[in-house]
């Protein structure tokens, strides 16, 4: 499952690593949730004159499986976000819906988002800025 900000390095194309290691994974693994489907689109929304910018969007979610926020998405959030308080951690909330939907389909949450890593141990995490020997 990409996050929102991995999502939108394929998008722009950069950095090229995260295209090598989309380019290594068969398309019918890959996915997103509608959580970032969302945030992708209000970020074309935030920017009407950005022809480009909607097009490319448009086309990437046409490529990749939208998975919808669903009842098992709900109660893996109520569970994460329930063990996230007692330990003292947090996400912002659309990053703790999207690491819910992760947890809820048993998927890989690919992101280089540092708030991800302060929770990792209840999520299956991976990150493609990265060469794979770090």
């Amino acid at each position: 499952m990409l996050d929102t900000n991995t999502a939108s390095y394929i998008i722009k194309g950069q950095p090229s690593i995260v295209r090598d290691y989309l380019q290594s994974v068969p398309m019918a693994k890959i996915c997103v949730s509608a959580i970032t489907e969302a945030e992708l689109l209000r970020g074309v929304a935030r920017k009407p004159e950005a022809k480009r910018l909607h097009l490319a969007v448009k086309e990437f979610l046409l490529r990749v499986d939208i998975l919808p926020w669903d009842s098992n998405a709900a109660k893996a959030y109520a569970i994460l976000r329930t063990k996230c308080e007692t330990e003292g951690k947090s996400l912002g909330a659309m990053d703790m819906l999207i690491a819910a939907h992760s947890v809820s389909v048993a998927a890989v949450l690919i992101s280089n988002d540092k708030s991800f890593y302060n929770v990792a141990h209840f999520l299956n995490l991976d990150d493609w800025t990265k060469p794979k020997n770090e």
